[in-house]
């Protein structure tokens, strides 16, 4: 039998969801790990934790479905969105992710309106709110400089477990959508909000699309698990924008509200449509 698995990296536990040829769910399991608050209104997990908690997610589809180790055949995800990972030049993780719950930049979204006012909607058809992106790379930019003077890239939760499983740094358009730094119409990092911030785009991962094959399982992993054979690894896409196209959102007339660990409206619009 062919498999392959999404891995789900949520705010409180990575799922794992193993699929065989005919689309039917064949085995899921899952991982748990800690939420840090290291005050009131802040919110952080440890990215090492959500690598540890796929690779025992792995580990036990392949204990449990023992002819997974032949028919793995692809990797895929969906994760949290807008979560910050800062990394230095050697690819190390500088802090704790700060999560997309911490409600600590409420300054720094000001400061984005202030700079930018409604440019910042025509060019990211998003507001500045504090679950974003932006404001938490500018929050660390302003409170923790010894640490933003190292950083290199950003990447968000999924995409760094893609980095993790793979080697490769990018990411894919669902989740840059939600950082308040993507140019929504010409799909490119924006060049304007990155001058406006004294941002280098440099620390702006390169882009790919969600179904794009970003590398292979690494080397060590393929040993550990005992695969015999080459497994790749595909970009998947934020948790909102994957469970709307799942649930069959592709219709203006269509639209979903989602109540798990944070609650939102799902809406589907055609491609050009200003934001409103």
């Amino acid at each position: 039998m062919r498999y392959v698995l999404g891995l789900d990296l949520g705010t409180s536990s990575l799922k794992g969801l193993l699929v065989n040829q005919a689309g039917e769910v064949v085995y899921t399991t899952s991982s748990d790990y800690p939420l840090i608050h290291p005050q009131s209104g802040y919110s952080e997990q440890d990215p090492q934790e959500w690598y540890r908690a796929a690779v025992e997610v792995m580990a036990n589809i392949v204990e449990t479905v023992p002819d997974a180790k032949e028919g793995l055949e692809a990797i895929s995800f969906s994760g949290q969105m807008h979560s910050l990972v800062l990394m230095d030049e050697n690819d190390a993780v500088l802090r704790n992710a700060i999560l997309w719950n911490d409600v600590r930049t409420t300054a720094q979204c000001e400061k984005i309106k202030e700079t930018l006012g409604e440019e910042l909607i025509s060019i990211t058809q998003n507001k500045a709110l504090e679950g974003f992106t932006l404001p938490k790379i500018l929050w660390v930019k302003e409170h923790e400089p010894a640490i933003f003077e190292k950083a290199r890239q950003f990447l968000l939760p999924k995409d760094y477990l893609g980095f993790r499983l793979t080697g490769s740094k990018q990411m894919e358009y669902s989740d840059a959508a939600g950082t308040l730094l993507l140019d929504l119409k010409n799909k490119q990092w924006s060049e304007r909000v990155l001058a406006a911030f004294d941002l280098p785009k440099t620390i702006c991962p390169p882009l790919v699309e969600s179904s794009d094959k970003i590398g292979t399982l690494s080397e060590e992993l393929t040993k550990e698990f005992g695969f015999t054979h080459t497994i790749n690894v595909y970009a998947g896409g934020a948790d909102n924008a994957s469970a709307a196209l799942g649930a069959g959102i592709i219709s203006p007339d269509i639209g979903m509200a989602s109540i798990g660990t944070s609650g939102v409206f799902l809406a589907y619009e055609e491609a050009g449509k200003e934001y409103q």
